[in-house]
């Protein structure tokens, strides 16, 4: 029997937490988050999804001693010119009311969704993708980081729709599917999303590069 590989996700987001909890769950790994941990998030600097996402997994596995992963991801609008982008989860500047983090998040995610569809408004086409890069290390110094990237495309709606996942979800259709990202059922999401696409890339690298299986 393969030993577990303890796999500390470098990110505070609860919902995150779960959908890659269940998307890696084919692998021998134990994700836990960096909250469990004692360790705050790190800085994203970065103009590029890919570079914060290294700079996130460097930070867990130096401040844990653990193999790290970190998810950078957001929505790329094209008739924005790719925004909001990496700053996607603090597009609309917002006083936060006073409370449990959650809560906190999704007065967070109604903010950016209102600022979103305001710059929307007037625009020629609302064709835009969700974007997640995956980085893995087995240790801060790794000097082969696995990297994935998946892209999920859509429409954005003129209202939202859908009371399920988070952040942009409600705004996001996805005409293959007749729904918004909000509307499917976790499992579906699971299997279509651009979570999934970068996982799925990840697992396969995870197995040649770390022999897991």
């Amino acid at each position: 029997m393969s030993q577990r590989l303890r796999l500390v996700l470098a990110s505070n987001n609860a919902g995150k937490l779960a959908e890659l909890q269940a998307l890696f769950a084919p692998l021998p790994l134990d994700l836990v988050a960096q909250p469990s941990l004692g360790l705050a998030e790190a800085e994203e600097p970065h103009p590029t999804f890919i570079e914060n996402a290294l700079a996130k997994a460097r930070h867990a596995a130096l401040a844990t001693g653990h193999a790290a992963l970190a998810d950078d991801s957001g929505l790329c609008v094209d008739a924005l010119g790719g925004a909001p982008g990496v700053v996607s989860a603090h597009y609309a500047r917002v006083d936060l009311l006073p409370g449990e983090r959650e809560a906190q998040r999704r007065q967070q995610d109604a903010a950016n969704n209102a600022r979103l569809l305001q710059r929307l408004q007037g625009a020629t086409g609302r064709r835009a993708s969700f974007v997640c890069t995956l980085v893995a290390l087995r240790a801060a110094d790794d000097p082969q980081p696995l990297v994935t990237t998946g892209r999920w495309w859509g429409q954005l709606l003129e209202q939202p729709r859908g009371a399920g996942g988070f952040g942009y979800d409600p705004l996001l259709y996805i005409p293959a599917l007749g729904a918004t990202v909000a509307e499917l059922p976790r499992e579906l999401k699971n299997a279509h999303s651009h979570r999934a696409l970068a996982c799925a890339q990840m697992l396969q690298l995870m197995r040649e590069a770390w022999s897991l299986a």
